[in-house]
């Protein structure tokens, strides 16, 4: 197993405006996630390119700020055992209509346009440093002891 780790997540304006917030948010809580940083914000498109740059060169990069700038999201960020992995299980494949019922994607997700969370990549080192510090700054993220954390980790 790894050392408990930070992972970031975000909810896209689609769940935003469907009220899927408190949703999203059981679920990683329910799971035993620990939540450590949380917002609601518009996103500036400086930030949202920041954010996509790996995507600039696709042929869906527009549209893809365009839509994640066009209401609120909720960037947040969750600790816990192998943190971004488990949350992209949660989650679900990236493409609705291959995301397994039971995830977050495949319960609420039907186009992949609007597939309803953004999570870091597991597989990509420092996606979830370099997607917090886009995000959050330093003072923004806090600690506190988890009431049941000796419930949920040996």
């Amino acid at each position: 197993m790894s050392d408990r780790e930070r992972t970031f997540v975000m909810v896209k304006p689609d769940a935003f405006a469907r009220g899927l917030v408190g949703e999203v948010l059981s679920r990683l809580e329910e799971r035993g996630l620990k939540l450590v940083g949380i917002k609601v914000v518009n996103l500036p498109e400086e930030r949202a390119r920041e954010h996509y740059a790996e995507h600039t060169d696709k042929p869906f990069f527009d549209d893809l700020i365009e839509f994640i700038t066009a209401g609120p999201v909720v960037p947040m960020v969750w600790e816990g055992q192998d943190a971004t992995r488990q949350v992209r299980e949660m989650i679900g494949a990236t493409d609705p209509l291959e995301a397994a019922p039971g995830t977050i994607r495949g319960d609420y997700a039907l186009d992949l346009g609007r597939n309803v969370v953004h999570a870091a990549d597991h597989e990509d080192e420092g996606a979830n440093e370099r997607e917090i510090a886009i995000h959050f700054d330093d003072e923004e993220l806090i600690e506190y002891e988890q009431h049941d954390a000796a419930w949920l980790y040996e």
